[in-house]
């Protein structure tokens, strides 16, 4: 991990949702934290329902204005999606990503350790934490209609049912009851949900079939309601987590879910639990497998649904995903 003591920045910016912010709280908490830094200039920057088109996301456009005023610190307030466009803005460029949590899932800013429930303290992490580089995902999606799309993505990748749960989350509950939302979207498209035919190739190898409900590339692998998706994922290992979800019934699915809200996060912390997991994981192996690798290429025979960070990026046939290692640099707690 390389973290570092974050100096003042000279100009800080934030870009924010105006849907997601209470910009009244958002400026006041701004305000102390920046005073608190000796930061003194704050640009702001307001995102819209048309920045995304074209333009890879909202916010994106806002934190290349950000840049080119001087901007050394980029507040992103809003959800994972304005999140994703400003640290997709921010690749490899000599400025800092601070989150202020305003969305659903909030999933950057729990695999990094950032308050997403308090805003006051994220935006005093913002101003006064510690500097650590990440790693960023990339994917090169080519759509249905042959186009080909390069994105960004910082936590999860995912192609079969979670990214058709997700374009059929009802917008209004979403607003309502948050990531729980996701949980009626995917009872929904459960009984209807069918195996996806997926060719993967790991770090340029053998090309392999498998007929799976869903497959996720992650940067790390934490997610809302206490889910360690794939606990050994880290935002900074230089590598892509895979984990192939291929449940043949309704038990599959159950055994899935003790793994990853029950083994994952609690059984691995001790050693008495590790056995117990040796000894489970032989129900389980054939329904989840974990893989690891740099890059991997997914080819679907028709076209599927496909999501990065809980945002749906439309049908594909195809995507390549790579690592970019420390290609971001986020502010954390000290």
């Amino acid at each position: 991990m390389n973290d570092r003591r974050a100096g003042a920045a000279t100009t800080a910016a934030v870009v924010y949702n105006p849907i997601k912010v209470d910009i009244t709280r958002l400026k006041a908490a701004v305000a102390t934290a920046a005073a608190s830094a000796g930061v003194r200039d704050i640009l702001w920057f307001e995102t819209t329902a048309d920045d995304g088109a074209g333009a890879g996301g909202a916010g994106q456009q806002q934190t290349r204005d950000a840049l080119a005023a001087g901007a050394t610190l980029i507040l992103a307030a809003g959800g994972d999606g304005t999140v994703r466009a400003v640290a997709e803005a921010l690749r490899d460029r000599d400025a800092d990503l601070a989150i202020v949590p305003s969305g659903t899932g909030n999933l950057l800013a729990r695999n990094v350790g950032v308050p997403f429930a308090r805003l006051d303290d994220a935006c005093t992490v913002a101003f006064g934490g510690a500097t650590r580089q990440i790693d960023l995902g990339i994917a090169s999606i080519t759509a249905k209609d042959g186009g080909i799309h390069e994105h960004a993505f910082l936590v999860m990748a995912g192609l079969g049912i979670d990214a058709t749960m997700i374009a059929n989350t009802r917008p209004r509950l979403k607003r309502r009851l948050g990531w729980l939302a996701y949980v009626d979207a995917g009872f929904r498209a459960l009984p209807k949900a069918q195996k996806v035919r997926v060719h993967y190739t790991l770090d340029a190898g053998t090309t392999r079939t498998a007929q799976v409900s869903t497959i996720l590339v992650a940067n790390c692998g934490s997610l809302p309601g206490n889910i360690e998706l794939i606990p050994d994922a880290s935002v900074d290992d230089g590598a892509l987590d895979i984990a192939v979800l291929q449940p043949r019934s309704l038990f599959g699915w159950l055994l899935i879910w003790r793994k990853v809200s029950w083994e994952n996060r609690v059984l691995r912390r001790s050693a008495v639990g590790r056995k117990i997991i040796r000894f489970t994981d032989r129900a389980i192996r054939t329904e989840l497998t974990y893989l690891r690798g740099e890059s991997v290429r997914l080819t679907v025979e028709r076209p599927e649904p496909f999501e990065l960070d809980g945002d749906g990026f439309g049908d594909v046939v195809a995507v390549g995903l790579t690592v970019d290692p420390g290609a971001l640099r986020v502010r954390v707690p000290a």
